[in-house]
């Protein structure tokens, strides 16, 4: 196993490893770890996440020795990058891969474990959550920042975005699962508008969306905004019912 940690958190290399050497017998399970199994551990009084990603099938194996990084790898750098720039994240400590002559076997991702009041999943299903509007707009201002300093964030879906109170009226957002990320010297506008299409199917949210995002983005026209940020959230939710769709129809054969 070939650990790598961040420069504050190497005196802790010996803590960390004995937590993923026990990962499957130790830690406290963090969801419910259908796909990727996360546990919550102690550490000198903080609370540290991690993420044991599942055993990669033969081909992305390889492919994570000889040609990509890890999942494992790519969330613990972007989510240093993200830092770097200003952006929400909880702290990335240290990621690990243990290959074997043919490929990557196991990896893991540890970051400090960051506590939330909700994620962006509760503005979509809860429509009287306190503060909602105003929630919706920081939103936002929190995505426009991202688009202004080039970065596409390829998952953002509604439970990927942490948000935390900080004071009345006043909320901070916190990325994760980060594996999946671009970085750009600039963004057009409808890639501007595509990154932000899984995150509701309600046109109302997306008419506030699209409202707030119009008073920062003055190149176009809020009713130009919502126009195209309407249009790729109806192809998103398209797409993504046929896929569901078709993968209830295998799972009837099976």
């Amino acid at each position: 196993m070939q650990l790598h940690f961040h420069p504050n958190f190497s005196k802790y290399q010996s803590d960390l490893k004995q937590f993923i050497d026990h990962f499957n017998t130790t830690g406290t399970l963090f969801g419910n770890g259908k796909r990727n199994k996360i546990k919550l551990f102690e550490l000198d009084g903080t609370t540290v996440n991690i993420k044991s990603f599942k055993v990669p099938n033969l081909i992305n194996s390889v492919a994570y020795k000889f040609f990509r990084k890890s999942k494992a790898r790519r969330s613990f750098e972007f989510g240093n990058i993200l830092l770097e720039n200003g952006i929400g994240t909880p702290q990335p400590i240290a990621f690990a891969e243990n290959f074997t002559w043919l490929g990557l076997e196991k990896s893991f991702y540890i970051s400090e474990h960051l506590v939330s009041d909700l994620t962006y999943r509760e503005l979509v299903e809860i429509p009287d959550y306190p503060e909602h509007d105003t929630i919706l707009r920081q939103f936002i201002h929190f995505c426009f920042k991202l688009h202004e300093k080039g970065i596409e964030f390829l998952d953002h879906s509604p439970g990927n975005t942490l948000i935390r109170k900080v004071a009345a009226g006043h909320y901070d957002f916190f990325l994760v699962d980060l594996n999946r990320m671009g970085f750009h010297s600039e963004m057009d506008f409808d890639q501007r508008m595509k990154n932000l299409s899984r995150l509701t199917p309600k046109k109302e949210m997306v008419q506030v969306m699209s409202e707030e995002y119009a008073k920062l983005y003055p190149l176009k026209s809020a009713e130009a905004i919502f126009e195209k940020m309407w249009f790729y959230t109806n192809e998103f939710q398209v797409k993504f019912h046929q896929k569901k769709k078709m993968k209830k129809a295998l799972k009837f054969w099976k």
